[in-house]
């Protein structure tokens, strides 16, 4: 479990952080999309806590964590918050964020998969679920946001391999009993690094060989 892994108040601290920076990417799009202060702050809770909450009723932890501990619920209110107020200044370091964002990415593939593997699943579902808390909730972002999810899109950054990677890297630890407080952060780097050198270099998932289709993605 993850409280062998990390102190309980060390790993409280990484999710709160990783739940603040997907809360402020959902509080920017919402912005973008001219959204009221409700609509900010429902898009800043999805965005954060939707990956997890799924991960945690398809495990069947319930209920999730989530609804039982505060500072999950408020920390993306937070976000928000200073979005509704500072989004100018939040917009110019974009890529500031989009960093931190890389991070959470890296630390929730991994804390999913580990979590949903203590929880009786099998290494490759469980490293399957751990890519899902880690981009579920920009998926559920997108969709209310009535966006093509970025996930789907073939004109976006790779995402969700990065944490694919991590995920699996993470599974392939536990599957040789290897996988312990530094060793994680193995995983989490791995998939941290990847999505940096996507968005730095636009990297991109292939798309169909010898696709004939002449549609094109929305902006």
């Amino acid at each position: 479990m993850l409280t062998d892994l990390f102190s309980p108040s060390v790993q409280h601290l990484l999710d709160l952080a990783g739940i603040f920076v997907f809360a402020m990417s959902g509080a920017l799009l919402a912005v973008r999309k001219n959204f009221d202060v409700f609509g900010m702050a429902v898009l800043a809770e999805v965005t954060a806590l939707g990956g997890g909450v799924l991960r945690d009723l398809i495990i069947g932890a319930v209920p999730p964590a989530a609804f039982t501990d505060l500072g999950y619920f408020l920390t993306p209110l937070a976000a928000a918050l200073i979005v509704v107020f500072l989004h100018p200044e939040v917009e110019r370091i974009t890529k500031a964020v989009g960093v931190f964002d890389a991070a959470g990415l890296g630390l929730f593939c991994v804390s999913g998969t580990v979590k949903a593997y203590g929880h009786g699943l099998g290494l490759t579902f469980a490293a399957t679920l751990g890519m899902a808390t880690a981009v579920g909730g920009g998926v559920l972002r997108d969709i209310l946001a009535h966006e093509v999810p970025s996930l789907l899109r073939w004109d976006r950054d790779l995402y969700a391999v990065p944490a694919m990677v991590g995920a699996a890297l993470a599974a392939v630890l536990l599957r040789f009993d290897a996988l312990d407080g530094p060793t994680a952060a193995i995983p989490v780097v791995v998939a941290f690094v990847l999505r940096l050198l996507a968005m730095k270099y636009h990297w991109r998932a292939p798309r169909a060989w010898h696709r004939r289709s002449a549609a094109r993605e929305a902006p």
